[in-house]
């Protein structure tokens, strides 16, 4: 035995979390071990208070304290445009960015029939009653850009299309401060299809 048992249990619970293997998890345990209390606690305390208190919303399936999230309560977003993502997680990425001002809608994953996931695993259904619903005029595919976020823009704008919504996927191709000679040819054929005019 290596360590205590507190400890073994610590960086074994630790190392669970994506991203953190064992020296990572061994790391944040010593250094939890030497913060003050007050410190500690306020961690253990923002856990259990983000497990008790986060939902999902009832509209978009995001993160929500409440019955809607933040960016289905803010009436300044246009209601007829909405971005399709796959994880909460997303919306940040999205966010960031500054320039989307519409609603969203988290599938919650993408079609993948290798991980048995198929368009009844995710929250398509939602997004069809919303789309009939709510008079929603278009639709962003921000699906990432991987076999399975293609495949499923491409079953929704199937599904979409025939409602008389406009289906967009959001552009792909060399990120900025990239180098031509290391991009895949991939990438640069979605490139040189999505060129804009100068």
């Amino acid at each position: 035995m290596l360590y205590t048992p507190p400890i073994a249990r610590l960086v074994e619970e630790l190392s669970r979390l994506p991203g953190v293997g064992p020296k990572t998890a061994q790391r944040l345990a010593f250094h939890l071990l030497k913060v003050p209390r007050e410190e500690a606690d306020s961690l253990a305390q923002a856990i259990v208070e983000a497990r008790d208190k986060v939902t999902f919303c009832t509209r978009c399936f995001n993160f929500a304290s409440g019955e809607l999230c933040e960016y289905c309560l803010d009436e300044r977003r246009d209601p007829t445009l909405v971005c399709i993502v796959e994880r909460p997680q997303d919306i940040v990425a999205i966010e960031r960015t500054g320039e989307f001002r519409g609603l969203y809608h988290v599938l919650g994953g993408a079609i993948s029939p290798i991980d048995g996931i198929g368009p009844e695993e995710l929250k398509i259904r939602e997004l069809m009653e919303r789309v009939r619903r709510d008079e929603i005029r278009e639709v962003i595919a921000a699906t990432n850009p991987r076999v399975e976020g293609e495949a499923t823009a491409i079953y929704l704008a199937n599904l979409l299309k025939p409602l008389g919504v406009r289906v967009m996927r959001i552009a792909s191709g060399l990120p900025v401060g990239g180098d031509l000679e290391y991009a895949d040819e991939v990438t640069l054929g979605r490139a040189l299809k999505g060129r804009l005019e100068l």
